[in-house]
This record gives C-alpha cells, structure tokens and sequence, in this order.
C-alpha cells in the first residue's frame, strides 16, 4: 500500500497518521510486524529521523509495542488505546464511522453526565449548587437560538462536572465540549430536544439543591440521551 512522497512540513506527524491510519483500517493488523525504518523511510522518501519519531508516536499511543526479540509488533488498539486517539478512529481509512464515533461519544456523554449529577448533588459545596440553580436561571433566559442555548448548556453542565470532585469526568468533559471527540460537531439542531427542555435544567438543578442524588442522576440521563442518535449499528469487534 504504497502513499508516495509525502509532503515535507511536519513529516513525522503525517507518517504518524498514516500508519495510525493502516492500524486502524486494518491494514495492520494486531500481532503483524510494522514495516521496518528503513523499508518506510524508502516508501515515503523520508530520513529515518523522522520515521523514528513517528513509531515512537504509535508506541506513545499503545498501538505498537517492541517485543522481547526485538521486533515491532502492532497491537490491538481496541484493548489498548485510549481516548486521545477518537480523532484518529473518525479518520481511518476502514475504521469506524464518524457517525458511529459520535453517537459512541454522545453516550459516553450522557453516561458521563448521569453520574456526574449523582456524584454533584452528592459532594458539592453549598456555593456550587447555588452556582448551578442560577446558571439554570440564566439558562432559562437564554434562548431560543440554539446555538446560544449550546453555550450556556456547557457552561451549566461544566459546574456539574466540577461539581462532582471527579477530576477523569472533568478531563473527558473537556474532550466532549472541545472538539477532542466528534461530539462536538454534532449540530445543534440534533439536539434541540435538550436544549430546548429548560423545565428539566431546572429540575435538575434543584435536585443537586436538595440533595437527592437518585433523581440527579435519572433525569439527567434521561436529558442527554434525547441526544444519543436511535440508529442501530454494529459493535466494533
């Protein structure tokens, strides 16, 4: 599978994403040797520096691993990669869809979101949930454009989360709202059905005031899969 020369700025990040992309595709598959240095520094038409740089990449994101005889083996990502590589997973050539990855996301997100509530009405301070019940005001207020009702549904949703004393929930929140997983591409008209739910805010809101964890957490499940697409697909395997 050969790509030709490649283009020489940033030579080792783009020799890092096609073989990422032949791992994930499929191309290689686990358990198969990597291409050798120099046999990759001929096809690409490349110095072994940067073909150097671009393993370690793969080594650095447990899709390649050196074995006790010395040859480079690729894992299976599916049991060893971590959320870092979601971007890489969307743009492989053969490897899951986008679509899937981001209804993937969105229900990682609505998972996240119900125990983040729980642990919230739980744990947070008394300035937090006061916090919270005026951002739900605020909220109320905004609106009906969607795009503005985005906005200030992060804002809330991020005072939960740091509400909830979970610094894993917080860090793959900032994943999901910056872009890092492609939950963050998802139109907003797809989820107009909890944007535009401002009763249920505030309800939640009041339920991390008072305390009751059990109803946080169901509603707020029950709010984000509104946004969780219905269509079926197949497990990754």
């Amino acid at each position: 599978m050969t790509q030709g020369e490649i283009r020489r700025e940033a030579v080792s990040d783009q020799l890092f994403a096609l073989l990422r992309d032949r791992i994930l595709g499929g191309v290689l598959p686990p358990g198969s040797a990597l291409t050798s240095e120099r046999d990759l520094a001929a096809e690409f038409g490349v110095n072994r520096h940067a073909v150097r740089e671009a393993v370690k990449r793969l080594q650095q994101a447990r899709l390649i691993e050196v074995s006790h005889g010395g040859r480079t083996l690729v894992k299976d990502w599916r049991r060893t990669a971590g959320l870092d590589l979601a971007v890489g997973i969307a743009a492989a050539d053969g490897g899951p869809a986008l679509d899937d990855l981001a209804r993937d996301a969105l229900e990682m997100r609505a998972c996240i979101g119900a125990d983040a509530a729980r642990l919230c009405a739980l744990r947070c301070s008394e300035r937090t949930a006061l916090d919270i019940a005026e951002a739900a005001g605020r909220y109320a207020c905004s609106g009906p454009d969607l795009s503005e009702l985005g906005e200030a549904d992060v804002a809330w949703w991020r005072l939960i989360v740091e509400g909830s004393g979970n610094v894993a929930y917080l860090l793959a929140f900032n994943s999901l709202v910056g872009g890092t997983l492609p939950v963050a591409d998802v139109p907003d008209d797809l989820r107009a059905a909890e944007l535009l739910d401002v009763e249920a805010h505030l309800r939640l809101a009041s339920h991390i005031a008072d305390r009751d964890a059990e109803a946080a957490e169901r509603l707020a499940r029950e709010l984000l899969t509104r946004s969780v697409p219905a269509a079926p697909r197949k497990a990754v395997r």
